[in-house]
Formats: structure tokens, C-alpha cells, sequence
């Protein structure tokens, strides 16, 4: 039964080879080739160097080229219900923000950040074929979750996260200075590496190359946003006592679910990339942030309690009937609220 399914997806991939061969536009029937070998039916291994080259190269000639790529991959992505198809666009989509040039990526997120066709949503995917299809689309929809909240990040700290940069000694951006924007940039960051610790618990990353491979390629992201969160956590450190209590508040979530990530993530990289210099510094920076927050918290009641005491007070003065034409240790009747007399049991004698 699976050598028919792989026969019939060999001849769905020749076909749809062909009919872009025989496009009137040679320009785009050349991209639209490209992008099919690129996202073959194949299962068991992911595009080759070669073929993400190809695609990668398309970026670089113009514009055009360049829309039209990601025009003809999207429209793969959403049209395909074959969880090998997709997860092979995602990879690709994955490399050109990774490694594309900045007419591909700028093209790449546009769309996504104004909710447009090439936004890469691929939460109700299901490839029902089988039982193995069924738990590969379970990577599909992780995947295009890691691949969109990299784009969102990226909005966020303002430049594409890649572990290239630093091999070609790319200048990380300044911090912002602004605290509230250093605090959007660090929940921006720790929700980046929330949704790499959410991968599923399957054996496929074990026993299939495809998936394999594109765990590797989070872990380059993964690699990348270490870095950035190091450089902000440190700064943040700087800048406790600079901090307001909300500001405060938020770091320290957003450093508790980024510590509520580490197993999983030991896990899903096997000890790799463990960083424990990074995991260390978080602890002890969301202690200290903790500690100022409670300092803050507390003072903060002090206060209102004190203001409120004092307000009692101001509300209570008038009732003391201080009247400057009274001798000493003469007394004041007041009237009561009920307009029958004097106040309760007869005159209440207030001295003064």
C-alpha cells in the first residue's frame, strides 16, 4: 500500500512539473519548477542544498522574481494536504529568513504582519491519509508556528534573527532606550522560545531525515534568540531600579515561562545548545526583579493605607465644630440630622 501512494505522489509530483514546463511565461514557469523540486511528495528527506540554492538565487535577481517565488510557494503551502509537501515549504520559506537576501525576507513578511494570503496560519492542517500522516501534521502545525513567531520577533527587535549574522559580523542594533520597548522586545523574544519548546512528542524526530532536519534548523533559531535574550537580560539588570512596577511585573512573567521552557527544550536537543550561563543569569536576574517588585509592592500598600488613614482624618475634622467665638471650655450643642432636637439622647457638649 505505501509504495502505490508513493507511486501515485512520484506521478503528481511529474505532472505538475510538466504543466508549469509548458507555461506560456518562461520567467515564471522557471520559478514555478524550481519551487516544486524544491516540495516534492517525497517523505523521507528534505530539499536538498542544491535545490534551496536555486530558490535562495531568486532572491537576489529582482523584485519580481522574488514576489513571484513566494506568490507560488504560498499557494503551495495552503493548496497541499500532504504534510510532506507542507512541512518542505515551511522549510523553505524557513531558510529564505534565515538565509535570504533582504528583498526575499522583506517579501516574506510583509504579508504576514497585515494578515494577507502568505500568512503562514497552519493551525487546522491535517494530513488524514494515515495514522503516520496524521502525527507528521502535528510537526506541520509547530512548525509554521516557529517560522511565523520568528517573523514576529524579528518586527519586535527590528532585524531578522539568524546565527548567520554573527558569522559574517553582523552589528546587533542598539538597545532600545526606552524601557517599555526593552521589556516588548524581551516578551517578544521568550514567546519566540516558547513555541520551539512546544514541539510534539513524537518518535518521527528519531526516525524521519524531513523532520529531523527541520528541528535542526529551529535550533539555529534557538541558538540566535539566546544570544538576544542574554544581551537584554543584562540589560535589564542595569536598569531595575529605572523600572516601573508594571514593567517589573511583565519581565519577570516572561522570565518564569522562558525557565518553564528549559526541560523541554534540554530535551528536544538532546543537551545541545544548553547555554547554562544564559539559564543562570535568568535566574538570578528574576530573583532580583522579583525581590524589587515586592520591595514595591509592599511600599506601595504602606502608602495607600497611610493615604487612605489620612483621609479618614480630613473627613472627620469638620465634625469637631472648632468655632473661634467661643471662650475656652465652652461648650457647643449641635443639632441632630433628624431636625427633631438636638442630637440623640439631648445636647452633646463638645468642648473647646
Amino acid at each position: 500500500m505505501d509504495r502505490k501512494i508513493n507511486f501515485i505522489d512520484i506521478l503528481k509530483d511529474k505532472a505538475s512539473i510538466l504543466r508549469a514546463t509548458l507555461s506560456i511565461n518562461r520567467h515564471v514557469s522557471s520559478i514555478h519548477v524550481s519551487v516544486l523540486c524544491a516540495t516534492s511528495h517525497d517523505p523521507s528527506s528534505p530539499p536538498s542544498e542544491d535545490r534551496i540554492s536555486d530558490i535562495l538565487d531568486l532572491g537576489k535577481s529582482s523584485r519580481l522574481a522574488a514576489c513571484t517565488c513566494i506568490d507560488i510557494l504560498m499557494e503551495r503551502l495552503h493548496a497541499t494536504q500532504n504534510a510532506f509537501v507542507a512541512l518542505k515549504c515551511l522549510y523553505t520559506v524557513h531558510n529564505i529568513v534565515s538565509k535570504g537576501s533582504l528583498i526575499f525576507r522583506d517579501q516574506i513578511s510583509y504579508h504576514p504582519s497585515f494578515g494577507g494570503r502568505n500568512f503562514l496560519n497552519m493551525t487546522m492542517f491535517s494530513d488524514k491519509s494515515d495514522s503516520d500522516t496524521w502525527e507528521f501534521s502535528l510537526w506541520v502545525r509547530w512548525y509554521a508556528a516557529v517560522v511565523e513567531q520568528n517573523l514576529k520577533a524579528a518586527r519586535v527587535i527590528g532585524y531578522y534573527l539568524s546565527s548567520e549574522n554573527k558569522k559574517v559580523g553582523y552589528q546587533v542594533k542598539k538597545l532600545p532606550v526606552l524601557n517599555s520597548e526593552l521589556v516588548d522586545e524581551i516578551e517578544g523574544l521568550v514567546e519566540f522560545v516558547v513555541r520551539i519548546s512546544d514541539a510534539p512528542e513524537s518518535l518521527s524526530l528519531q526516525r524521519n531525515n524531513l523532520v529531523y532536519e527541520i528541528v535542526k534548523a529551529a535550533s539555529e533559531d534557538y541558538r540566535a534568540v539566546q544570544c538576544e535574550i542574554s544581551l537584554r537580560v543584562k540589560e535589564i539588570e542595569d536598569r531595575v531600579e529605572r523600572l516601573s512596577l508594571s514593567e517589573l511585573t511583565r519581565v519577570v512573567d516572561a522570565l518564569r515561562r522562558l525557565e518553564d521552557c528549559k526541560e523541554r527544550l534540554v530535551l528536544l536537543f538532546v543537551n545541545r545548545k544548553r547555554n547554562d550561563r544564559l539559564w543562570e543569569s535568568v535566574r538570578k536576574t528574576r530573583a532580583e526583579l522579583a525581590e524589587t517588585k515586592a520591595q514595591r509592592e509592599e511600599t506601595r500598600l504602606v502608602v495607600r493605607t497611610v493615604s487612605r488613614s489620612r483621609g479618614r482624618d480630613e473627613m472627620s475634622e469638620p465634625t469637631q465644630c472648632w468655632n473661634p467665638f467661643l471662650e475656652p471650655g465652652q461648650l457647643l450643642l449641635l443639632p441632630s440630622s433628624g431636625g427633631g432636637g438636638w442630637l440623640g439622647m439631648g445636647p452633646s457638649p463638645i468642648a473647646v
